[in-house]
């Protein structure tokens, strides 16, 4: 009876613990968020492990069959455009065009400002770069061997488990060799690093300069309609051919700002910095009519 007793004690015991830690964990839930689909690779056979941002589309990477795609950005749940950027859906080690590369199950990659890709291929110990093309080729590592060897080209080695940054501060890529608790550096050539077409901050530069252009372009269109709308409203009458001149200018508005904005429109279409010079552009125009229609 004792014995019994003594068992039962013990398990109001445990239950009053048990029951102690449960009510002592505290959860906060913010409101305000909300989750949506929208890619399902199951419909695809497509499955999405890792994921990176590249100015106007998106980079994925299916482990599991050792491919990488890109998506558009922003994505439209309405249709979307899935393509090839490199990997052949096999596994094993190939360099070369985007339908012929293989890669060994990768699971980190990284995108520099010129939108190449590089990809910690761990079972294969190298690292490798997919450019803007898809072509594959391999900068570090040693295929047939692991380690922890620093040195340029096929002389460095790698453990089989490591992960891949890309710092555009130094130039460089950054490892996390954790197979060998290192962390190691790349030093990338100086034109990976330079902004090109797929960077924004390179769509930046270009906006600021369309900018400038579009200022300096209202000036001489300012100067050179002045004699068509001052003499005039001091001689008292309205000029006829100031729809003409109007209709001009804005003509030779339209194609200058066609020109200066053309390789930017290619760079980066769907970019905020392209919006807002087309938008600055549009105000130019109306400041400019109402302000001839004022004058007159």
């Amino acid at each position: 009876m004792a014995s019994q007793l003594s068992l039962l004690i013990l398990m109001l015991f445990l239950f009053n613990l048990a029951s102690i830690h449960v009510t002592g964990d505290q959860i906060m839930l913010e409101d305000g968020y909300m989750v949506s689909t929208v890619f399902d690779g199951y419909k695809l056979n497509i499955n999405p492990y890792a994921v990176q941002l590249r100015s106007s589309d998106l980079v994925v990477l299916d482990s599991s069959h050792s491919v990488f795609y890109t998506l558009p950005f922003p994505i439209s749940q309405d249709s979307v455009m899935v393509n090839r950027l490199s990997g052949e859906g096999k596994n094993g080690y190939t360099d070369g065009e985007p339908g012929l590369a293989r890669f060994n199950k990768p699971k980190s990659f990284a995108v520099d400002l010129r939108g190449n890709v590089y990809v910690a291929d761990q079972l294969n110990h190298v690292v490798r770069k997919i450019s803007n093309s898809g072509v594959t080729s391999t900068i570090v590592g040693n295929y047939s061997q692991t380690g922890r060897q620093d040195g340029p080209g096929e002389t460095a080695t790698f453990s089989g488990d490591f992960e891949v940054l890309f710092v555009p501060q130094i130039c460089a890529l950054l490892i996390s060799d954790h197979g060998n608790q290192l962390l190691r550096q790349i030093d990338l050539k100086p034109e990976d690093c330079a902004f090109g077409p797929q960077s924004v901050p390179g769509a930046v530069k270009f906006w600021v300069l369309g900018l400038a252009l579009s200022c300096l372009l209202g000036i001489v269109i300012g100067i050179a309609t002045r004699p068509y709308v001052i003499p005039r409203r001091q001689e008292g009458f309205r000029p006829l051919h100031l729809s003409k001149t109007w209709k001009h200018c804005l003509i030779n508005l339209a194609s200058l700002a066609q020109m200066s904005c053309y390789d930017i429109r290619n760079a980066f279409p769907s970019s905020s910095p392209y919006i807002l010079l087309k938008e600055t552009l549009k105000a130019e125009c109306l400041i400019f009519h109402s302000c001839s229609r004022l004058i007159l």
